[in-house]
């Protein structure tokens, strides 16, 4: 998993080549669609979809950090989104300004607060499999926090820019895999900041039969298509093209903090 300083210098390129890149990503993302869908759309109800598979995790570690129990938490994030889905109409979505992390976290804090919207969520939440929340049973420290709404909210904020970073990287892995190159993917990976025991460019020449300076250009790239990953990941959960870089600024302080 790539540091915050990583990911500064992942991010770190022109204003001219950023807007470029920026407008590029924006051409069709999910919650464009989603912002700009009139009334009941198939196609907005698709992508809020896949983006709240995608980005549940956030609201399971939030409403766990709140003292839920593990398996209230799940019924309720099932139902949560379930609720949201089935909504006939996204007005409330279009009123938001902007970022659908904003807009989760608020939705879920009403949705909490409504006693009576909650204890449905439990009852509807069971046996839905929306999320695949079995992937939890391996995750990190969930069981052991104590309730804090305060931590609760930076808890929120920090696993949703681990989990954005986490999808670039499964993207960024699949391509490379998809061409061929799983062994390369997995030595280039070693050369970001704090992996563990990592190698130096020339061992990861010696090992796959290549010159340092191949491996040099290769983790160049590497880093290059990282970056216009992360810009797309991004670009799929907010407004506008202006957006992204506020919302890379904000990923970044969320990681340093």
């Amino acid at each position: 998993m790539p540091t915050q300083n990583e990911v500064t210098s992942l991010t770190a390129i022109g204003p001219a080549a950023r807007e470029r890149e920026g407008v590029a990503a924006f051409t069709t993302t999910h919650w464009s669609v989603v912002l700009e869908a009139q009334g009941e759309s198939p196609a907005a109800q698709e992508a809020l979809g896949k983006l709240c598979r995608t980005y549940w995790r956030p609201i399971f570690a939030f409403l766990r950090r709140q003292g839920i129990g593990p398996t209230e938490a799940e019924d309720i994030t099932q139902g949560f989104f379930t609720e949201l889905l089935e909504r006939q109409s996204l007005s409330a979505v279009r009123k938001e300004k902007g970022r659908l992390r904003s807009f989760l976290l608020g939705g879920l804090k009403y949705f909490l607060a409504n006693e009576g919207r909650r204890a449905m969520a439990v009852k509807r939440g069971k046996g839905q499999r929306l999320i695949p929340l079995e992937e939890l049973r391996a995750d990190e420290g969930f069981e052991m926090e104590p309730s804090d709404p305060v931590t609760a909210e930076m808890i929120y904020e920090r696993r949703w820019a681990l989990t954005v970073l986490e999808r670039v990287l499964s993207r960024l892995k699949d391509e490379y895999h998809a061409a061929g190159n799983a062994a390369l993917f997995d030595s280039l990976k070693q050369l970001l900041p704090d992996e563990p025991g990592s190698p130096s460019q020339a061992e990861i020449a010696a090992r796959l039969g290549m010159t340092e300076n191949a491996v040099r250009q290769a983790f160049y790239r590497f880093r290059q298509r990282y970056q216009s990953l992360l810009r797309e990941e991004i670009a799929n959960t907010v407004a506008t093209p202006g957006d992204i870089e506020d919302e890379l600024r904000h990923l970044i302080s969320v990681l340093e903090a």
